[in-house]
């Protein structure tokens, strides 16, 4: 048996993995479940006392990182289409899109649609609503701009033209059929698709190497791009940048068969902001009540309540 000052036992102060401190179990043995739910809860506390500028940072490169793993999926299936079975080509953009989520918790970042866990701290009385909101507000926005920048570099850099212009054209029906759908349709894929997003980072905290939290985080992640469920980040790149091609791309794009096939799609940017919108409600309802909410109940109930952040 190993002894305790052993190394493998050894946790830094911010360690999440700090639920076991007083355990006997050596580092590399995965989190159980209720240490999950602390970790979960004292990630949501570190989050909120962080300062206003670097929560808005974090979410950019959040932002960024989404839309990065949207630009490789959206590469992943160009040119697929009557190809490949749907079910393969929906596999290849999911494993792709993985990219986004996996850069968000190993590099760092934070996301809208993870961050819905943080209330968890919130039903014990660590954080207040209004800082909770607080938060949540400042990255939703940070989250934006960082897809909205992502989309214009990849645009500038006339990558829509890849492929013959298969790549625009498999950005351009992304857009259309994401900005297309009816509220009620996307509200239900949106709480689907956080269900799985919030299972994949709760996943993620039980890991004890980066070769761990990739390997939580692949599955969940990968079914809900497959699936077609909706994130309300990855739109904020998806839908922008079917934009930027249709209206600024140059004749000699719309030459292209691939591009051409396409011209006619519509991308409603009215349907498209009322879908964001209740695309968020989705994914709030399915991280904070569903997940979040689901495992504070069965886990941090009834536990101690210090004065809220």
């Amino acid at each position: 048996m190993l002894d305790r000052t052993d190394p493998r036992y050894l946790l830094t102060p911010d360690d999440p993995a700090a639920a076991y401190a007083g355990s006997a179990k050596p580092l590399f043995d995965p989190l159980t479940p209720d240490a999950i739910a602390q970790a979960a809860e004292e990630m949501g506390v570190k989050k909120a006392k962080a300062t206003v500028a670097k929560q808005f940072g974090l979410a950019v490169l959040g932002g960024a990182f989404v839309a990065l793993g949207a630009m490789f999926a959206t590469i992943a299936i160009a040119g697929a289409d009557h190809m490949l079975p749907y079910g393969v080509m929906r596999l290849l953009m999911g494993a792709a899109f993985t990219m986004g989520l996996m850069m968000v918790v190993v590099a760092g970042a934070q996301l809208f649609t993870s961050d819905a866990l943080m209330v968890m701290a919130w039903a014990s009385g660590r954080l207040t609503t209004q800082r909770m909101l607080k938060v949540w507000t400042i990255v939703w926005l940070g989250n934006l701009v960082g897809s909205l920048g992502t989309a214009a570099l990849v645009f500038l850099g006339g990558q829509y033209g890849a492929g013959h212009g298969e790549v625009g054209a498999s950005a351009l029906y992304l857009a259309s059929s994401k900005a297309s759908l009816m509220p009620m349709k996307a509200f239900f894929l949106g709480v689907l698709c956080n269900v799985l997003v919030c299972l994949a980072t709760w996943l993620s905290l039980a890991a004890r190497s980066v070769t761990d939290k990739i390997l939580a985080m692949f599955f969940p992640v990968a079914a809900f791009v497959a699936a077609g469920f909706e994130h309300c980040v990855a739109n904020m790149y998806f839908i922008p940048y079917g934009l930027m091609v249709k209206w600024f791309a140059p004749a000699s794009f719309w030459a292209e068969p691939a591009a051409a096939a396409k011209a006619g799609l519509d991308i409603p940017v009215q349907q498209f902001l009322l879908n964001l919108g209740v695309v968020t409600l989705g994914n709030w309802v399915g991280g904070a009540l569903l997940v979040a909410g689901a495992y504070w109940w069965l886990f941090r109930r009834g536990g101690m309540t210090p004065k809220a952040a």
